[in-house]
């Protein structure tokens, strides 16, 4: 079975250290997010887990055929319109263009952009088009394993919806596996099977919890719910900061 094992992971810039003894296992068809307070390590641990950064300490083993990544900003190319900016990393594995675009266009519409948008730059894209193209990009090439990197967090809250449940049809019908790092508890517990929460200085998983409903059965009320129950937990109020001064 396809996995990402991460095991006894620690990391550090200089003499700084960000990441000490990280442990977990994610597995095929599983939505794994990381949550914590902004400068805790997150985004490292991400692109440790991505091949991004080299390993120093510990291991990686991911054993996924395939992987691709979404971040938070979507870091289109601005010399390439949207079909080409989507369509790459279909050219890189081999494909002929003409077959590429066909694809890349017909996941351009399933993810709401209109066919009169396909020959613009970013430079002409809203926040929210780069959005979407940037997550075409990323899934237009079926991989395994999807690591995403913070990338709702400057969206809209229709739109991020919008996005949110094309990822929950796709871990339900194609068994698509996320690695998903988030501040947003909301969203984690939107999206994920397991949360790892991790407190920083050094970036270090103090508790999980997990979440066996299917995601297509969370409605906004066992969301809310589940939000103000994790709210009341000890160690996300220490975490987060949130006591009140």
């Amino acid at each position: 079975m396809e996995t990402l094992k991460v095991q006894n992971l620690n990391h550090h810039f200089g003499f700084t250290e960000i990441l000490r003894d990280i442990n977990f296992i994610v597995e095929k068809g599983q939505v794994l997010s990381v949550v914590g307070p902004s400068g805790g390590g997150k985004t490292t641990l991400m692109h440790l887990c991505a091949n991004l950064l080299d390993v120093e300490e510990g291991s990686v083993e991911n054993s996924f055929i395939s992987s691709s990544f979404a971040f938070q900003e979507a870091r289109l190319l601005p010399w390439k319109n949207v079909i080409d900016n989507i369509s790459i990393g279909l050219i890189a594995k081999g494909w002929k263009k003409n077959l590429a675009d066909q694809k890349s266009r017909e996941i351009a519409i399933k993810f709401g952009l209109e066919e009169e948008d396909f020959d613009k730059f970013p430079k002409d894209l809203s926040g929210g088009m780069k959005q979407r193209v940037s997550f075409a990009r990323a899934l237009v090439v079926n991989p395994s394993l999807l690591f995403l990197d913070e990338p709702f967090s400057a969206l809209d809250i229709g739109l991020k919806r919008e996005l949110q449940t094309h990822l929950i049809e796709m871990v339900q019908e194609q068994g698509l596996t996320i690695l998903f790092i988030t501040h947003d508890l909301m969203e984690a517990i939107r999206l994920s099977d397991k949360i790892l929460l991790l407190e920083a200085d050094p970036g270090h998983v103090i508790k999980e919890f997990n979440y066996d409903l299917e995601q297509d059965k969370r409605d906004d009320k066992f969301v809310y719910q589940e939000t103000a129950k994790i709210l009341q937990d000890k160690t996300i109020i220490s975490t987060f900061e949130l006591e009140l001064k």
